[in-house]
C-alpha cells in the first residue's frame, strides 16, 4: 500500500494524520518484516477506530474502505480538483497526472488485505469492507454527505479503469464542486487566531417551499430574486421582515434546499460575528458557488454598533461585494434597529451630531436591501386554512375540519396567538396525541 500512496501526485497532500497516510506507514513496516506483531496490531486498530468514527459521523455503510477513499477524492482541494470545479474536465497536461492518481486509487480500491490479516490473525479489514451499519436517525449524521459519497463510491467500484474514474470524479466536481463546499449545503463560522474557519452544518432542515402554506406572493419574490442570482444575473440582498412565526426563516431554509443542486450554498452568521464578514467574503469570492450569507432575527438595540460592519460590507466599502455573494436576513422589525423617541427629536445635540442624523444613519441600513418582503400575521381564516392543510399530511388525524378549527382556536389563545408556527405546533400536538 505504501508504494501506491507514494505514487500520488495531485492528491498526495493528505495530512500526516490521515488514515490513509497512517495505514501506508503500517504496511511499509509490515512489508519490511521484523516487526512487533502486538505493536503493529495496536497501530492498525487505532486506524480502524478512526475509520469507524468517520463512518459513523457520515453514516457510511457496506464498504467503509471504499467510502473513505471516495471521501478523499471528493474533498481533496488541489490544482486539478479546483480547476475542474470551475471549468469542468478540459483537455490539459494536468489530466495525465490526475489519471495517474486515479490509477492509484483504483489499486487501493482493489487492495488485498488478506496477507496482513493472515499474518497477524486479525479480521478487521475484512469486517470494514463488509460492514452493516446500525440504522440511525437523520439528525445523528450528515445524510447529505453520506448519500453522495456512497453513490460515487458504488460507481467507482464498478469502474473498469482510471479513465472511467476520471469521468465519474470530474462529473461530480462539475456538478457539486470539491471539498466541504461541494458536499455540504450550509455552514457556520468560527473565529480562529488569524483566520475564519467554516463549520459544516451536519443536518439542515429538509423543508421545501411547498411546505410553507400561503404567502405565495412573498415566496414568488424570493424565488425570482434567487433564480436571477443562481443564473448570474443582477440580484439584490433581501430582507424578510414581519410578525414572528410567519415563515421568514423557513422560506430561506427552503430556498437553500430548492437550489442546492444548482450551486447554492448558505453561511449563517450571527450579529457578534459581523466584524468577520470581510474575511468570510475573501475566502468564498473565488469559488464556483453562489453563497447566501444568512442572518436570522436581525435587530440592533440603540447602543449596538455592529450594523456599521454590515453596512460597510453590503455597500460602501473599498472592495466591491463579489457577484457570487448575497445577504438574506430576517427580522421582526421593519427597520431592523429599534427607534426611540429621542431618535426623532432634532433639537438635542449629542457629541456634535443631531439625533435625527443618528436615526437616518441607522435606518439607511434597510435601504441596502434591494428586496424587502413583508410576512404579516395571517388572518383567522388564513390560520384555519394553514391548520387544515397541515392536517392533510397526517391521514390518521381523525378530527373533522370543524373540530380541527375549534381546537386550533383554543390552542392559539394559549400559545402565542395566530401564526404559521402556532398552526404547526398545534398539528404536532394533535399528531402526537393521536399516535400518528
Amino acid at each position: 500500500m505504501y508504494r501506491e500512496v507514494a505514487k500520488l501526485i495531485l492528491y498526495r497532500d493528505l495530512g500526516e494524520d490521515s488514515i490513509l497516510r497512517k495505514l501506508s506507514g503500517i504496511f511499509r513496516d509490515f512489508d519490511k518484516g521484523g516487526y512487533d506483531s502486538a505493536q503493529l496490531i495496536t497501530r492498525i486498530y487505532e486506524q480502524i477506530k478512526a475509520l469507524l468514527d468517520l463512518s459513523t459521523l457520515y453514516g457510511f455503510d457496506k464498504n467503509l474502505w471504499h467510502n473513505y477513499l471516495t471521501f478523499i477524492l471528493l474533498t481533496n482541494e488541489n490544482s486539478f480538483s479546483m480547476t475542474s470545479e470551475k471549468v469542468g474536465a478540459n483537455d490539459g497536461t494536468v489530466n495525465h497526472f490526475a489519471k495517474n492518481d486515479f490509477r492509484v486509487f483504483k489499486r487501493l480500491f482493489d487492495f488485498d488485505f488478506r496477507p496482513i490479516e493472515e499474518a497477524l490473525g486479525i479480521d478487521c479489514f475484512t469486517t470494514v469492507c463488509h460492514y452493516q451499519a446500525i440504522g440511525k436517525k437523520e439528525r445523528m449524521y450528515n445524510k447529505n454527505v453520506s448519500e453522495k459519497v456512497q453513490a460515487v463510491s458504488a460507481r467507482i467500484e464498478e469502474a473498469a479503469d482510471e479513465e472511467e474514474i476520471f469521468r465519474i470524479v470530474t462529473d461530480f466536481y462539475a456538478a457539486y464542486g470539491v471539498g466541504m463546499f461541494g458536499l455540504n449545503k450550509a455552514f457556520r463560522i468560527r473565529r480562529l487566531e488569524h483566520e475564519v474557519e467554516f463549520l459544516p452544518v451536519n443536518n439542515t432542515d429538509r423543508v421545501m417551499l411547498c411546505d410553507l402554506i400561503g404567502y405565495e406572493i412573498q415566496k414568488k419574490k424570493l424565488i425570482d430574486n434567487t433564480e436571477a442570482f443562481i443564473k448570474g444575473l443582477p440580484a439584490n440582498n433581501a430582507l424578510l421582515f414581519g410578525d414572528a412565526g410567519t415563515g421568514k426563516s423557513t422560506s430561506i431554509k427552503a430556498i437553500l434546499n430548492e437550489y442546492y443542486d444548482q450551486g447554492l450554498r448558505m453561511i449563517e452568521i450571527y450579529k457578534h460575528q459581523f466584524q468577520d464578514l470581510s474575511a468570510v467574503i475573501a475566502q468564498i469570492k473565488n469559488r464556483n458557488y453562489r453563497f447566501i450569507i444568512y442572518m436570522d432575527d436581525l435587530s440592533f438595540e440603540e447602543f449596538e454598533i455592529e450594523y456599521k460592519f454590515l453596512k460597510a460590507v453590503i455597500e460602501g466599502g473599498m472592495e466591491t461585494k463579489p457577484d457570487n455573494v448575497l445577504i438574506y436576513a430576517t427580522s421582526n422589525r421593519r427597520h431592523i434597529i429599534r427607534e426611540t423617541w429621542k431618535d426623532r427629536g432634532d433639537m438635542e445635540v449629542d457629541e456634535g451630531m443631531h439625533r435625527s442624523d443618528t436615526m437616518q444613519e441607522k435606518l439607511s441600513l434597510v435601504a441596502r436591501f434591494g428586496v424587502t418582503i413583508n410576512f404579516s400575521k395571517p388572518t383567522q381564516k388564513e390560520y384555519y386554512h394553514i391548520v387544515t392543510e397541515l392536517a392533510k399530511r397526517y391521514p390518521k388525524i381523525t378530527l373533522s375540519e370543524q373540530e380541527l378549527c375549534a381546537e386550533a382556536n383554543k390552542w392559539e389563545l394559549s400559545h402565542g396567538g395566530i401564526s404559521g408556527r402556532t398552526a404547526q405546533q398545534f398539528i404536532n400536538y394533535i399528531a402526537g396525541k393521536e399516535g400518528v
